[in-house]
Parts: C-alpha cells; structure tokens; sequence
C-alpha cells in the first residue's frame, strides 16, 4: 500500500481523472482543431490530396474524430482508447501535411511559408510522442 500523504500527491492525482496539465491542452488543441474544422472548412479541403475521394467529408470525418479524441483524452475510461485513436489520425492527417507542403511550392509561396510548413513535418512527430505520453501508453 502507498503511504503518502494527501499533500505528497498531486491535486489532479488526487482528483481520480488524472487531467494533467498536458492532457488539458492536449484535448483543448485537438477539440479546437476539430471544430475549426466546421468553423472555417474551406482551408481543411483545399489540403486533402487530390487522390482522396470526397475531400469535404473528409474533413467532417477528421473534425469529428480530433473532437471525440481531445474529450476523450479527459476521461479515464476513454483516455487510452482516444490517445490511440489521435495517434492513428495523425497518421491518417499526414498526407494533407505533405500536399499543404506542395501547393505552397507550386503557388509560390513565401520563404517563410515554406520553412514553416517544413517545420511543421517532423513536429508531427513529438505530436504523436505527446499524445502517446499523456494518453495512450500504459499506466504504470
């Protein structure tokens, strides 16, 4: 049996949700993300590869998906299940990263655009370290 204290332990331990500040942010970025997704679609269209069908449902789909993952990363009984579902739509969210890349090129985009969408290609990857580190790996 563990013998601390109740001032040895964390205040969000001690809640019995676990809602860390990483895990916060992490549901209100993608919970964010998601609704821009309905809030301001034309953007998240444009980005879907061109060999995708049906880009506008795409975007719906994926809004969908990254609302259900931030909320789902708040509950205990959901957080890993959401963690690896947010881990496989960045997966899934990688190509439109790409393209966004390419039509930055082929539409002359500034200098600046063009770092930072480069910049953005290997973030996706401490994105998926984050998720899986506040979400989905197991409790220990």
């Amino acid at each position: 049996m563990n013998s601390a204290t109740a001032e040895e332990v964390p205040k969000h331990a001690r809640s019995g949700l676990g809602l860390t500040p990483p895990r916060l942010l992490l549901a209100a970025l993608f919970s964010f993300a998601g609704t821009m997704h309905f809030v301001a679609p034309t953007p998240y269209i444009a980005i879907v590869p061109p060999w995708l069908p049906n880009a506008p449902l795409l975007v719906i789909v994926s809004g969908v998906c990254e609302i259900l993952g931030g909320l789902g990363v708040l509950l205990p009984q959901t957080r890993r299940l959401a963690g690896w579902g947010l881990i496989a739509l960045l997966f899934a969210v990688f190509p439109a990263n790409i393209h966004m890349l390419q039509l930055a090129y082929a539409n002359d985009g500034t200098t600046l655009w063009k770092a930072a969408l480069w910049f953005r290609l290997p973030l996706q990857l401490l994105m998926l370290w984050w998720v899986w580190r506040a979400a989905a790996r197991p409790k220990r």
